[in-house]
């Protein structure tokens, strides 16, 4: 066998190698993305778009950049999974709109009044009972939820223009890229430091500590159901405060 022949050859076993180890790496989350999606939504497809990202992830890494294939895997198999997500979306242009009044709403009483705004006055301004605003709520916990997957995933996040942040590969980065980053991230963890208590806690326990709805209804004592519109008017009050970073066109 020539040297080439034998260099191509290794290059496979390394490339199959990778793909096989880190296989149980894209169920692991796609099944963690699942917790935060509606039952539309099949594993299946996501671990499907998952096993691609893995694939193109083992075809491109390079060693040379600093960070670990995993890391740089779960990069490429996340925003894999989110992609697909994106083209299928299910949620009802209404639901979108309706997430988008509830942001406008919340910005407008929060500059107004120099405080966070309550479900009440977010209600009473957008005209609907408290029941409805919370029923908005819980049809928006899954409306572009990746979205806000995306916003939490510190240090791999980047503002596009006019549009949600999206994730983009760090080891192609250059420095104009990771100076906005950080600026980004800053931004980020101010608004997210900035939010009522109880949303704060939401955020980091489905965030940090990755506990789904029950558990975190369990730790603070409410229904899964609360949990759900509580993560939704933290991510809603997010995307309000982070207007600059996002642009308007989306939730």
């Amino acid at each position: 066998m020539s040297n080439l022949a034998t260099y191509g050859a290794v290059q496979q076993r390394s490339f199959d190698d990778l793909v096989t180890r880190h296989a149980p790496l894209v169920k692991r989350i796609a099944y963690h993305l699942m917790n935060r999606l509606p039952p539309s939504v099949q594993a299946e497809d996501l671990i499907q778009a998952g096993m691609i990202g893995l694939i193109e992830a083992s075809r491109n890494y390079d060693p040379s950049q600093g960070a670990s294939f995993e890391t740089y895997a779960g990069i490429r198999i996340r925003g894999a999974m989110l992609d697909e997500i994106r083209r299928s979306d299910w949620t009802p242009r209404s639901v979108h709109r309706k997430a988008r009044m509830v942001a406008d709403a919340m910005r407008e009483i929060e500059n107004a009044e120099g405080r966070d705004a309550r479900d009440v006055e977010v209600a009473e301004s957008l005209g609907m009972s408290i029941d409805d605003y919370h029923q908005v709520l819980q049809d928006a916990s899954g409306a572009r939820i990746f979205s806000y997957e995306e916003l939490c995933e510190v240090g791999e996040v980047v503002p596009s223009e006019g549009s949600l942040a999206r994730p983009r590969n760090t080891l192609e980065d250059g420095p104009a890229r990771g100076l906005e980053k950080s600026h980004f991230r800053e931004a980020l963890g101010d608004a997210i430091a900035g939010l009522p208590e109880r949303e704060r806690l939401v955020i980091a326990l489905y965030y940090d500590e990755e506990l789904n709805l029950r558990e975190i209804g369990q730790v603070l004592g409410v229904s899964e159901s609360r949990v759900c519109q509580i993560h939704s008017q933290a991510a809603l009050r997010l995307r309000s405060r982070l207007t600059d970073w996002l642009g308007d066109d989306e939730i």
